[in-house]
C-alpha cells in the first residue's frame, strides 16, 4: 500500500493544517516549535529557569530577569502568562536546529505537552514534512 502524502501546512492558514494522528512528529520539520509559545510560573519552574524560592517573588520582577536573560520575550501581567523567547528564525530557544527535535522534552511546558489538544486549531496541526 501507498504511503498518503500530505501536504505542507502554512503555519497562517489553519485550513492548511493536517488532522493529527500518533507517529506524524516523526516526519514533521517541528512547525510547531516556531509558534509562539506561552508558559506559566510552573512551566518555568519544570524548565530549571526558576526555583520555588524566586517562585515568591513578584512575576513581573521575574519576567524582567528572564527577559535580560533572554528566556523571555513578553510578560502578559494581567494574566500572569509569560511568552517563551524564540530565536531569529522563529524557533524555540530550546529546538535543535539540526534535529528539530525538542533539548528539553521532559521539562517542556504545559503548552507543549497538550500540543495538538489545545492551540490555534485543536486536533490538527501544522504538519511540515522533513
Amino acid at each position: 500500500m501507498k504511503p498518503t502524502l500530505i501536504a505542507a501546512a502554512e503555519l497562517d492558514r489553519l485550513d492548511t493544517w493536517a488532522k493529527y494522528h500518533s507517529g506524524l512528529c516523526n516526519g514533521c520539520h517541528a512547525s510547531c516549535c516556531t509558534l509562539p509559545v506561552e508558559v506559566r510560573i510552573q512551566d518555568l519552574i519544570r524548565l530549571g529557569v526558576v526555583d520555588a524560592f524566586e517562585a515568591q517573588e513578584p512575576p513581573k520582577q521575574i519576567a524582567k530577569r528572564l527577559m535580560k536573560d533572554g528566556i523571555v520575550q513578553h510578560f502578559n501581567q494581567k494574566h500572569g502568562v509569560f511568552t517563551l523567547a524564540q530565536m531569529s528564525n522563529d524557533d524555540c530557544l530550546y529546538l535543535d536546529g539540526k534535529t528539530r527535535r525538542c533539548t528539553v522534552y521532559a521539562l517542556r511546558p504545559d503548552t507543549c505537552r497538550n500540543h495538538p489538544k489545545i492551540g490555534p486549531r485543536p486536533g490538527y496541526c501544522a504538519y511540515r514534512p522533513k
